[in-house]
């Protein structure tokens, strides 16, 4: 009976032994840290979030304003560096008013900020970019890619 006491004794003692070897061995403190900030319009959760409106806050007020005053047509929108806007149109604007659409963004982008070229990015619903308007200040002309 003595064996047997003895030999659990060593046995635990390995056992023991043998977790906290492991233990220490695999409780680094590694640990990944995520990115001090995502692009807009990423969550860290991989859905969609809605888009920073603008990286300005006249950007931003003029995008709230394209949202507002597109009358559901615009799902949202974003102004960046003062001469770029994109706007995500709604599923309910049919394919032959994307252009006419573009057209017063960019009449009242230009309006809000004159003397310098502008575009605007016209995205379909599911984000995928569908027509750019370009507006050349020397020309007074607008290009649709």
């Amino acid at each position: 009976m003595k064996i047997f006491r003895y030999f659990r004794q060593i046995l635990t003692s390995l056992v023991l032994v043998l977790v906290l070897a492991t233990t220490v061995a695999c409780s680094g403190t590694v640990q990944a840290t995520p990115p001090a900030s995502l692009p807009p319009g990423i969550s860290r959760s991989g859905e969609y979030a809605q888009l920073e409106r603008g990286n300005s806050k006249v950007g931003e007020d003029f995008a709230n304003w394209a949202v507002r005053a597109a009358s559901g047509m615009v799902q949202d929108a974003y102004v960046r560096d003062n001469n770029k806007l994109g706007v995500v149109i709604s599923p309910q604007v049919r394919p032959t008013e994307v252009k006419q659409l573009a057209k017063s963004l960019v009449q009242g982008f230009h309006k809000n900020f004159p003397n310098q070229d502008l575009s605007v990015l016209m995205y379909a619903p599911d984000k995928k970019l569908i027509l750019t308007a370009q507006y050349d200040t020397q020309s007074n002309q607008v290009e649709y890619k």
